[in-house]
């Protein structure tokens, strides 16, 4: 059974704070080979989105940061365990954050991500529409992306 939680920033525990970190180092800066500072400011202001495992482990996480202008709001570093991929948790970890994102900021009237381009297909089939030409993050092709809700 996958227990999903959701946090802002202050509620999370340090173990928690620590596996987030953990993770996104570990896909993003290792596995992908990205050399940036994975973590920033951003952290502070988001809703944390969990999926763990039955042992506590973390399966899947996702942030959602809200827009200064509280009419959008954009999810990121969505990321999915290497020990826990290919049963579809990355749909699940997805559609979860967007149900969560509406209901923390229900004045939103759209979602926003900066997807990398080779999943842009996958974000299509949730509904995002592409708002930008390919460019390279990182050394990574990504597209912006958005939701109007």
């Amino acid at each position: 059974m996958t227990q999903v939680d959701v946090k802002k920033f202050s509620e999370l525990s340090t173990q928690e704070l620590f596996m987030i970190y953990k993770l996104r180092v570990a896909v993003f800066v290792v596995e992908q080979k990205c050399y940036y500072r994975e973590v920033d400011d951003d952290d502070l202001i988001s809703v944390h989105v969990m999926f763990k495992g039955e042992d506590g482990h973390l399966m899947a996480y996702a942030r959602i940061i809200p827009e200064p202008s509280n009419h959008a709001v954009r999810i990121g570093r969505v990321v999915v365990n290497p020990a826990d991929r290919g049963n579809g948790l990355g749909r699940k970890l997805v559609q979860t954050t967007m149900e969560k994102a509406q209901q923390r900021f229900p004045k939103a009237g759209k979602i926003v991500l900066a997807g990398q381009e080779y999943l842009k297909d996958f974000y299509h089939s949730f509904g995002f529409v592409d708002v930008s030409a390919v460019y390279l993050e990182d050394n990574i092709p990504h597209i912006d992306m958005e939701l109007t809700l």
